[in-house]
């Protein structure tokens, strides 16, 4: 039979089988095909093929992978693989703040590069809406200009519910994942969506400010929405897989000489330029993506991020 992977770790993998039963199941022959060089070889929302135990219901073997129809991957600079975080995904959320823990625009762009390679399409959600820093210029021109260039920006408060009907119509009866730094509020949103769902949430870190790892490893969870947000609705349905929340989120499989191709309003000026393709877009004559920023095509704050993420590509060298 078949199953859905929701989550797993030490190679025992929790699969929501065709028959209806949750199975504990373990990867037959220890090794399955097509998943070498990956960090781990399954991930949420994987789709598998799998032999019942014969003498315990709840426990199986995954004897092959189902062909993905996306996967969503970060390189993992502890373990010098990539990452699986998520495969056949409908969409990205990436969630960010205003403050608590501090805005980092260079990490959605990079989450938002990862998408784009991917092919799946990204979602921001700006969560703690309700902050007085929310009112910080540059923290609303950088949501701005996101949307400016075709992506989809939802602001909200998981606090106080400014939004959150907005993102339950955006989830429902998809596959999403939620990704974003630690302590931006995943679960937090989790549990406003979905009422019986009781997610862990971790206060901040006084001395850095920065949110305590409270998800361990990704899981993919089934939700009711609340009625509350759809109007009184009933049987409303999403799924979500809550990713473990990250302080830097390295792309994977991206050259730095590719890397325009991934920044949407860039991709329309790449081979352009003067010297074609061999151009840098630093300090050629001729370059148009030089000309898309003096002409206001391209901010200068998202050309910044893409020089930036591009040098951290070429010395292996990552901020948070």
């Amino acid at each position: 039979m078949t199953g859905l992977v929701l989550g797993g770790s030490n190679n025992i993998f929790s699969v929501e089988c065709e028959d209806g039963i949750t199975r504990q199941c373990t990867i037959k022959g220890k090794k399955l095909k097509d998943v070498e060089g990956y960090y781990n070889p399954l991930a949420p929302g994987d789709r598998v093929e799998l032999e019942p135990d014969e003498q315990t219901e709840d426990e199986g073997q995954i004897t092959g992978l189902v062909p993905r129809r996306n996967e969503y991957v970060r390189w993992n600079v502890k373990g010098r693989q990539p990452q699986l975080l998520a495969a056949n995904v409908d969409q990205i959320i990436c969630i960010t703040t205003p403050d608590e823990p501090p805005f980092r625009p260079r990490f959605v762009d990079r989450v938002l590069a990862q998408a784009e390679y991917a092919g799946i399409e990204p979602v921001i959600v700006a969560n703690k809406c309700d902050l007085d820093d929310a009112e910080d210029p540059d923290f609303e021109y950088r949501l701005t200009d996101w949307e400016r260039i075709g992506y989809k920006v939802i602001r909200i408060s998981a606090k106080s519910g400014e939004g959150m009907p907005q993102l339950a119509e955006l989830l429902e009866d998809k596959l999403s994942v939620l990704t974003g730094q630690s302590g931006v509020g995943k679960s937090s949103i989790v549990n406003v969506l979905d009422s019986t769902c009781v997610l862990k949430t971790g206060s901040l870190s006084e001395k850095y400010g920065r949110g305590t790892h409270t998800t361990t490893r990704g899981t993919l969870i089934h939700l009711k929405l609340n009625e509350a947000l759809l109007g009184g609705r009933q049987n409303a349905v999403a799924s979500i897989i809550d990713t473990p929340g990250v302080r830097r989120f390295v792309l994977h499989d991206i050259a730095a000489e590719d890397l325009a191709l991934y920044f949407r309003e860039m991709k329309p000026f790449v081979g352009k330029c003067s010297f074609g393709m061999s151009c840098t877009h630093d300090r050629e004559p001729g370059c148009k993506i030089q000309e898309g920023v003096y002409a206001g095509a391209i901010s200068e704050e998202r050309f910044e991020s893409w020089l930036r993420i591009c040098d951290e590509i070429r010395t292996g060298s990552w901020e948070d």
